[in-house]
This record gives C-alpha cells, structure tokens and sequence, in this order.
C-alpha cells in the first residue's frame, strides 16, 4: 500500500468499515461511472446473531439494523469522500439519495455499490444477485466513493465462487433466484427476478412486523448462504 493508499484505508476503518477496498473503474463506461477512475468500495456487516434471527422470518431487530447500517454508511461515505477532498482530490460519495435518482425502472442504478466491490475485489455477485463475500457472506450492506485519488486498486473479481451451490436457489420463498451463475458479462435478469423478490420480501415484512423504512425487507438468501453460516457460526464458538 502507498501513504496514500494506507491513509484512505485508516481513515475509512476509523469512521466504522468492515472492509474497504479500491477498484479500477477504466474500463466502465465514462458517462457511467462520471469521469472518475477509482471507486472505493466501503462495507459494514450486520452482528451475527441478527442475521441467525431471521431463518423463519424478518425480525423488528433485522429491520433497525438494516436502517442503522444504511446511515451509518452513508455517514462513513459521506466524511470519507470530503476527507479525501482535503487532499487535494476529487470525490463524491455515492449516497442514498444520490443513488436512487438514477434507478432505472428495472430496479438498477447507473453505476451499482455492487459493480464497484468488484472491481475492488471485495467480493462476488451470488446466485441471489447479492454481493458474497469471504469474511462475512453477504451479511452485509455495501456503499462507495468515486475519485481521481491515484489509490493502488485491487484485481477485480469477475467470475462467481458459487459453484454449484444451489441453496439460496432453493430456500428462496418467491422462487426469484434462478440458479444461474454469474459472471462480469452477465445480466442481472438473467439470474434473479426482482419482481418476484419485492413481491415476497413485502410480504415477508409485513409477517415478521420488521417494520423499518424500507418494506421489502426478507433476507432469506443471506441467511442460508453458506458463506454467511461460516461467519455466523464463527462468531459463536
């Protein structure tokens, strides 16, 4: 890592990242990804024992934590991308806010949090379209920054470590995931229906009373995701 590389990630674990990592976005199109060619992927992980409460359904517990860590990022981000303005480089933190003006009706965003952990090498896009990671599964939430700080990035992931594991395929309750492995060239459709997921994670939210600001909370995928049972079974030794 270079001082500046070293600086980034310090200040970004400080302000409350699990994981931080710095992706090459060159080769992304220059109107997608606004000029800038690095993205720094920031995640923050959910507490194991929240995650092992929603095997039946989503919990009141499950729907703070999934606010709580959703403005926690947007926190981290935002002071992160102003620490690295001072300096003396562009950045912009991808917020919420500025995130969802640019969701498409297919429910995907000019430029992803997901495309950008990637290219940073955080971690894989699973069979249920979330990002997987080795650490944590996917009991996470993910944000980023873009820039012009010349940070060293990382080799990008571009193929699935899935396999033929077909258990978020399975355990799906709205049949939304079709088992189909991704890849850098794949499309999202291809291998999950979010109609389906939205239709059933509204449901499921409603059972589980999980309340929260979001209604489409279910987290079925993450729950049974073997990555995610090693991190949580880890955790409980």
């Amino acid at each position: 890592m270079s001082i500046i590389d070293q600086r980034v990630h310090a200040e970004l674990i400080k302000l409350g990242a699990d994981i931080v990592g710095f992706g090459d976005l060159s080769e992304l199109d220059l109107y997608i990804r606004e000029g800038f060619q690095v993205g720094v992927s920031v995640a923050v992980a959910y507490p194991p024992e929240v995650i092992r409460s929603i095997a039946k359904l989503p919990t009141p517990e499950y729907g703070k934590w999934f606010d709580k860590l959703n403005r926690k990022l947007s926190r981290i981000i935002t002071v992160g991308s102003g620490f690295l303005q001072s300096m003396g480089y562009d950045a912009v933190a991808q917020t919420y806010d500025r995130i969802e003006k640019t969701i498409t009706k297919n429910r995907v965003s000019r430029l992803p949090h997901k495309t950008i952990a990637t290219r940073a090498g955080i971690g894989w896009i699973g069979k249920c379209a979330l990002l997987v990671t080795d650490k944590y599964g996917s009991a996470i939430r993910i944000a980023s920054i873009l820039t012009n700080a010349p940070l060293s990035t990382a080799q990008p992931i571009n193929n699935s470590k899935c396999g033929g594991c077909m258990i978020c395929t399975n355990e799906c309750p709205g049949e939304a995931v079709t088992g189909k492995e991704w890849n850098i060239s794949i499309d999202r459709d291809e291998i999950y229906d979010w109609k389906k997921c939205s239709k059933t994670a509204q449901e499921r939210t409603k059972l589980g009373n999980c309340g929260g600001i979001y209604k489409t909370l279910c987290g079925k995928c993450i729950e049974v995701c073997p990555h995610t049972k090693r991190y949580i079974e880890k955790e409980f030794l």
